[in-house]
């Protein structure tokens, strides 16, 4: 995965300053490589098949001996940890809803670290994509969620997942920021000039 450009990050900046102008939402944009590591999912999938495969070839052919069958555990085992180590190779053995709930929490976590639940009159608001995850959260303080319902959210979300998916993260940022625009606009209008919390774009790189 490839974070944003310098360049591409100004513009994701921008657009948060040109809605922020016409209301009092304060958004904060989050872009992580991976929620997780991972690490322990090849090595939890090379241990299930280095038990089951010995004693399935033993059972069926009653070839192999006790020692045998250690001999062929621990080199299942670690075939299976190299293997499974490479990139991209892992990552398809995590099941959706592991990876799903890792990008949720750090998406909650975000909205904690950013401060967005100490914005004057509860209208911070956090879009948050996980790329590796191919997920997208936006999540709201009371000061907006009283006055735009969730499926408005999910609407602009799914778009953007969309984005993701194909590879195109900052359209789907600079789409997703003028469609939340337009909602806080009317719903969240500027009453004073403010700007609480940094526009720039958070990145969050993979952790090793």
């Amino acid at each position: 995965m490839t974070l944003l450009t310098d360049k591409e990050q100004q513009q994701v900046a921008s657009a948060i300053s040109d809605v922020e102008r016409e209301t009092d939402a304060e958004l904060v944009t989050v872009l992580a490589d991976a929620s997780d590591s991972y690490s322990y999912i090849p090595l939890l999938w090379a241990g299930i098949i280095a038990l089951l495969i010995p004693g399935t070839i033993n059972y069926f052919t009653g070839s192999l001996g006790a020692d045998w069958l250690l001999v062929v555990q621990w080199a299942t085992f670690i075939v299976l940890c190299l293997l499974l180590q490479f990139p991209g190779v892992g990552h398809h053995l995590i099941p959706r809803p592991v990876r799903f709930w890792r990008a949720s929490n750090m998406a909650r976590r975000q909205f904690l670290e950013q401060n967005l639940h100490h914005t004057e009159g509860g209208v911070g608001m956090l879009i948050f994509v996980s790329e590796a995850e191919h997920y997208v959260e936006i999540l709201v303080d009371q000061g907006i969620s009283s006055k735009v319902g969730d499926d408005v959210w999910e609407g602009i979300v799914k778009t953007f997942t969309d984005r993701v998916r194909s590879g195109d993260t900052l359209a789907g940022f600079l789409e997703c920021i003028e469609s939340c625009g337009q909602h806080l606009r009317e719903q969240v209008p500027a009453t004073h000039e403010k700007n609480e919390l940094p526009n720039h774009l958070v990145l969050i790189p993979k952790r090793s």
